[in-house]
């Protein structure tokens, strides 16, 4: 029983911690001269778009078929077209044998579309997903290049993680857009996604490097007295054990790699980042915007994180 209360009483003391920070943060916000403006913010997830329908010619509407909310315009042109438009019931603007002349306004359609903080989040994520699948493949390469007995494997590894790891991620991005994509004649998406891949790469080498060394020597050894050649040894043997000792460095890098994806927006890639900055350019909601985006990159990667823990969980049962 005492030790339930000191659990109750240690959780009441970190929901007390939190209210005096919400309570903060609302007094400093009372104190900022500005005006919020959270009503503007979900149009810009979802948004009805509403596109106009005129008449392509002179004619007459010949009738009106109405079917699912749609009104289905048959019109008849002088020289005995034909042309069938559809437009929404509330919209629309015409009766049957109505004179009509080529521009004039039939209706309207209402469709839903995806609004730039929802296309900005889309672009993220398959841009951080396409980035940690290629870092992933480079990074185990590299890492089994690392611990190579081959010197000019070894070397080549070792050049490239301490060229990677010794630059900026930023500057890495400019040199791949401005000069290998002029050289190459590469688009901003792919120049944005090697640039992430081959920066988050040298990393995952070095954790997939630690990963098997931290297996003993004898595990090799073993493997190789049953008749495995090295390649069997380190696929069969080696890897998985090292796989689930980097799982959570690995995530730590593949989460991070999700915040890095902003960078992209430098070289004018929409993605979550771009896509905030040109909202505020256009309702000047600052802080409410990147409240937003904030909280995005943060459901993201909240996923990741219990992704992985999932793993985590699963790979443990074996154990």
């Amino acid at each position: 029983m005492n030790s339930n209360k000191q659990i109750w009483s240690w959780h009441l003391l970190t929901l007390f911690i939190l209210f005096i920070m919400g309570a903060g943060l609302w007094v400093a916000t009372k104190k900022i001269d500005y005006t919020w403006r959270w009503n503007r913010v979900p149009q810009y997830f979802l948004y009805v778009d509403e596109t106009l329908v005129s008449a392509p010619f002179d004619g007459r509407v010949e009738s009106l078929a109405v079917s699912r909310g749609m009104t289905k315009v048959k019109l008849v042109g002088e020289n005995g077209e034909e042309k069938v438009l559809e437009v929404d019931n509330d919209s629309l603007r015409v009766s049957a044998n109505e004179d009509l002349f080529q521009g004039d306004y039939l209706g309207s359609i209402s469709e839903w579309r995806a609004g730039p903080l929802l296309v900005g989040l889309w672009n993220t994520l398959w841009i951080s997903a396409s980035a940690s699948l290629i870092g992933m493949i480079i990074g185990l390469v590299t890492g089994l290049c690392r611990v190579s007995k081959n010197p000019t494997l070894r070397s080549l590894s070792v050049a490239y993680i301490e060229l990677i790891r010794g630059t900026p991620l930023l500057v890495q991005i400019f040199i791949f857009y401005f000069f290998l994509g002029t050289v190459l004649d590469i688009s901003r998406i792919i120049a944005g996604i090697s640039a992430l891949a081959i920066f988050a790469g040298a990393y995952v080498a070095e954790i997939i490097r630690a990963g098997i060394q931290s297996i003993p020597k004898g595990q090799m050894e073993a493997a190789r007295s049953l008749g495995m050649n090295v390649s069997q040894a380190m696929i069969y043997i080696i890897l998985p054990q090292a796989f689930k000792r980097t799982l959570p460095p690995l995530a730590g890098q593949f989460i991070s790699l999700i915040k890095d994806s902003s960078l992209v927006s430098v070289i004018a890639i929409t993605d979550l980042t771009k896509s905030g900055r040109e909202v505020i350019t256009s309702t000047f909601a600052t802080f409410e915007i990147w409240f937003v985006v904030a909280l995005l990159y943060l459901m993201l990667t909240s996923v990741l994180s219990q992704v992985i823990s999932w793993v985590e969980r699963r790979l443990s049962v074996s154990d």
